[in-house]
């Protein structure tokens, strides 16, 4: 797989960073954020760049791009702290939908997806099952209408803002996928923020009733379809981590080449040097590995796929912790206050390893792979 830029997508990264440097600044990010629900109008901007489309097929009105546009795409959002659904929505929600033999979801809600006319969420966390991709109390039932879903989804990532949602659910001692429209009656949402500035839920099922047409999968090919598009949202969130990397280091070097002490830029001094090198060579780890994930997803065997994209996703968490506990240190007092950005970018680079699979998770499916 080729990393290096092509010239529809230089374009494309260089609409992107013009876009997030004019509508993702520190003041109108942090506006948005307090305002405690998904802007439709920074999300509608981002849709008109592709952003919604990107993983979309082209017969449902996308763009249907590759792992490494979808890298390209999401260092560039990271860059930015560009919290709106371009992971849970665009990348995990799309490849689930898109990869599933349900065509008559995919021509609905797809091609509304790409055209920005629906934001889709998946809800597979549950109370006591940490990072568990098998659903546990959540049950579907046949009914007359088609099925009946009971039960209660943690941690639903851009939940409040979906106007569907891709459930796991048993089905006769089955996993299986149903795709759920938030107006659905019995469907209720309780929304909060994270740390780091973004945004999820807890939604309960009670007696739902959707129809057949809305089973996406169950069985095996459930399963397969949800790690499928976890592995993609892994691999962009890696990327997303990598442009947050990025721009803090570059900033904090700003920083020391402006910041004066005994006469002299901080910069000028080895030990600080040191230090920013670190930043550097973790950051290059983090995206050396995040190509590995790149690369893992065109991979037609799924256990060496996900063994791959788990490997990537410690180390790319490890090293978005150690710079951003650096960028704070090299900005000292300045870096512990809200004045600075530099706070908010160590918040989401932390966050980084809590999302999608801690780092004990990954490490243990690692494990669970590798004997398999």
């Amino acid at each position: 797989m080729d990393f290096t830029y092509s010239q529809e997508q230089r374009m494309l990264t260089d609409s992107l960073r013009r876009l997030i440097e004019d509508n993702w600044s520190r003041p109108k990010r942090r506006e948005r954020q307090k305002a405690g629900v998904l802007n439709r109008n920074a999300w509608a901007s981002l849709v008109e760049l592709g952003v919604g489309g990107l993983l979309v097929p082209e017969e449902f009105g996308g763009f249907a791009e590759t792992p490494a546009t979808m890298l390209a795409v999401h260092q560039e959002l990271g860059r930015g702290l560009v919290s709106e659904p371009a992971i849970s929505s665009a990348v995990i929600a799309v490849t689930l939908l898109a990869n599933s033999e349900n065509q008559v979801l995919k021509q609905r809600w797809l091609t509304a997806h790409a055209e920005g006319d629906a934001v889709l969420a998946v809800a597979w966390q549950e109370q006591g099952e940490r990072d568990s991709q098998r659903p546990l109390c959540t049950r579907a039932t046949t009914s007359k209408e088609g099925y009946s879903l009971e039960g209660r989804k943690i941690l639903v990532w851009h939940g409040a803002g979906a106007q569907a949602v891709v459930v796991s659910a048993l089905l006769d001692s089955t996993v299986a996928l149903f795709l759920v429209p938030a107006d659905t009656p019995g469907f209720s949402v309780q929304d909060y923020p994270t740390f780091d500035g973004s945004r999820a839920a807890t939604i309960h099922f009670k007696d739902v009733n959707v129809s057949t047409e809305h089973l996406i999968a169950s069985g095996v090919q459930a399963e397969q379809l949800l790690a499928l598009a976890l592995d993609h949202g892994i691999t962009a969130l890696c990327a997303h981590a990598c442009g947050a990397m990025a721009y803090l280091t570059d900033s904090t070097i700003q920083y020391l080449k402006t910041r004066q002490q005994f006469g002299q830029p901080l910069a000028a001094f080895q030990v600080l040097q040191h230090r920013l090198g670190d930043m550097v060579i973790q950051s290059e780890m983090g995206l050396s590995m995040t190509y590995v994930a790149a690369i893992a997803l065109g991979e037609k065997d799924s256990v060496k796929r996900s063994r791959l994209v788990s490997m990537s996703k410690v180390e790319v968490a490890a090293a978005a912790r150690l710079v951003g506990e650096i960028a704070v240190q090299l900005h000292g007092g300045m870096g512990m206050t809200d004045e600075l950005e530099v706070g908010d970018y160590f918040k989401r680079l932390t966050y980084t390893d809590m999302l999608l699979g801690d780092t004990n998770f990954h490490l243990q499916r690692m494990q669970e792979l590798e004997a398999a």
